[in-house]
């Protein structure tokens, strides 16, 4: 059973929190946060917080890929009902990261090796389009904001903050989106993050580390304006988060 189970959700709901370690499939030690969870502070929904908690754990790869989520379980680490954690597994499900069957409950969704290939290929091709309308429509201020968040994420790495990395992953490549001005390609991108998110959880913390000078490479072929240079490095930049060959 996990001894720490409330991870980091400050940036979102102003949740008051304290560090700890967390066991991840295969035994892995990952660093997560316990809330406290001030609910008549948040003036949140208790599914919303609890659907934020369960889509941090699992795409920080604290959950493997395929482990089952069993609601009583996890009723009794984040001190809610059942009635919460269902819905919020349903949400999950929804959005394509938890798989519900019938007699088997919820688990974390698998991707066969083909449906991980056809995901990282879409992927790659949006954030290569993504990249490359960036460094047409970039200006000064939307440029500070991206090296704002490469230096956090420069700092949080050093900390060896994975769950944090994670978080701070999504806002450089939504701030890049931000930057691309396109909200269309946004909608479509932001479906695939959470699930190809999940195919690059398990790689730690020297390839989080190399996913940083990665987005380095990129922010500053979007500063020279180098569409074309921030497009291939965009692309690679996910087959290699997924390891995988860009050719296969």
């Amino acid at each position: 059973m996990r001894h720490v189970a409330r991870l980091r959700l400050d940036s979102v709901f102003g949740i008051q929190e304290k560090d700890g370690f967390a066991r991840g499939g295969a035994g892995r030690q990952i660093r997560c946060t316990v809330m406290n969870i001030p609910l008549g502070a948040s003036h949140e929904p208790l599914t919303k917080l609890v659907t934020a908690t369960l889509r941090e754990r699992i795409l920080n790869g604290e959950f493997a890929l395929g482990e089952r989520l069993v609601e009583g379980r996890l009723s009794e680490e984040l001190g809610v009902s059942r009635m919460p954690v269902r819905e919020a597994l349903r949400e999950l499900a929804a959005e394509g990261i938890v798989t519900i069957e019938p007699r088997r409950g919820a688990s974390v969704t698998t991707y066969s090796d083909e449906q991980k290939r056809e995901l990282i290929e879409v992927r790659a091709t949006l954030e290569s389009l993504n990249a490359k309308l960036a460094a047409r429509r970039h200006d000064p201020a939307q440029i500070a904001e991206l090296q704002a968040i490469l230096d956090e994420g420069a700092r949080l790495m050093a900390e060896e903050n994975p769950a944090a990395v994670v978080r701070q992953n999504f806002r450089f490549h939504e701030a890049l989106g931000r930057v691309a001005g396109n909200t269309v390609l946004q909608d479509i991108i932001g479906s695939l993050r959470d699930r190809t998110a999940m195919l690059f959880a398990p790689h730690g913390v020297p390839r989080a580390r190399q996913n940083w000078q990665e987005h380095a490479a990129i922010l500053r072929a979007v500063i020279e304006g180098d569409g074309e240079l921030a497009a291939l490095l965009a692309a690679r930049h996910v087959y290699n988060a997924a390891q995988m060959p860009q050719d296969a």
